[in-house]
């Protein structure tokens, strides 16, 4: 639900410290080199538009792990960072956080500044690295989908959508999914970092994170965020997508990805996003009644909903939980259902990690 905001640049002095092994560096160097050595000479090298927006620099982190053996493969790679007109804090302090969900709900964006993007320019595919705020795509991913430069850049292009966030993603990606096939482009690929920490931890260690800008262990729970040997493992998805674009896999219509462990699904966090969905749109349109984003009249409506948000964090999320683990038997095969239906495109499979996962 964090935002992205920074530059990569500004993005590496807030990321995790973490190094890459020697041996995985030799690994990554040895599958260059073979992948040079194995291109045939009718192989064309790829455009590549990868728009990301990230306020704490861990989508960015992620991103620049996907990024890097495209480059190295020698595909050209045109990273956009999005920038609002008005920037977005990091820490939120929490009026401006709970202000900014009615928009999100309703996908009421503000304005970017211009994108460094030549107006003549195309690419091969799009990929859109965004953040979830409030089961929604964050508000900038959201200006980017809905502006004419957007719609352009992705009319009639293949695109990835890559996602980091604590654990709920899937009401923001069908969202995602309905912007990108109204500006005519085509989702091949999806992939979804998150929060390995339980549940219920999560629900203390995020919004610390969020509101603080602290993300480090907490009363015995472990630090907030996407685990370091995952972002690392990141980078197993962009030798998968070289090899791909080499043999113009892009074209083709297929999912470009599989096998990859892209996506893990709990379909029983499903049943909660479509219930705080729900609640979400009612508060969205009562909130925006009384005003727009910012203003002063907004304000007493915003602390009640701070309220009830905190309310059903601590009571209805936990008890809601509880419920559908006691009756998870019952519901097993139409929970195994969903899980199958929500993992699309690129899916849970582990077929190629073997393959592309040099941090194994």
């Amino acid at each position: 639900m964090i935002a992205d905001k920074l530059t990569f640049s500004q993005a590496r002095r807030h990321k995790p410290s973490f190094k890459v092994t020697s041996a995985v560096a030799a690994a990554a160097h040895r599958h260059l080199v073979e992948s040079l050595v194995n291109q045939s000479p009718e192989t064309s090298l790829k455009r590549i538009l990868v728009v990301n927006f990230s306020q704490t620099g861990q989508l960015s982190d992620i991103t620049a792990q996907l990024i890097g053996p495209l480059r190295n493969a020698g595909h050209q790679v045109h990273l956009e960072t999005l920038q609002p007109e008005t920037s977005f804090p990091f820490p939120w302090p929490i009026i401006d956080f709970v202000d900014a969900m009615p928009e999100c709900i309703q996908l009421d964006a503000p304005p970017l500044k211009p994108l460094s993007i030549p107006l003549d320019a195309d690419f091969d595919l799009v990929i859109l690295s965004y953040q979830v705020w409030f089961l929604s795509p964050g508000l900038p991913m959201t200006a980017f989908l809905k502006s004419p430069e957007g719609q352009r850049l992705i009319h009639g292009k293949p695109v990835i959508t890559l996602v980091a966030c604590r654990n709920m993603w899937l009401s923001a990606q069908e969202t995602m999914q309905r912007l990108i096939a109204a500006a005519g482009g085509q989702l091949r690929d999806h992939l979804a970092f998150t929060d390995r920490g339980h549940p219920l931890a999560t629900f203390i260690t995020t919004p610390r994170w969020v509101l603080t800008g602290k993300r480090d262990c907490f009363l015995g729970m472990p630090p907030a965020g996407v685990a370091p040997d995952e972002i690392i493992a990141a980078s197993r998805f962009g030798r998968a997508l070289a090899d791909a674009l080499n043999n113009d896999q892009e074209k083709t219509g297929h999912p470009m990805l599989t096998g990859l462990r892209a996506v893990t699904v709990n379909p029983r966090l499903a049943i909660s996003e479509r219930a705080g969905r729900r609640a979400f749109g009612v508060w969205s349109r009562l909130i925006r009644a009384f005003g727009k984003r910012g203003q002063w009249q907004r304000r007493p409506i915003l602390l009640v909903f701070a309220i009830y948000l905190i309310t059903m964090v601590l009571t209805v999320v936990p008890t809601s939980l509880l419920l559908q683990w006691l009756f998870s038997p019952l519901l097993k095969s139409r929970l195994e259902g969903l899980r199958t239906q929500l993992e699309l495109p690129s899916g849970s499979q582990e077929f190629n990690l073997e393959k592309y996962d040099q941090s194994r």
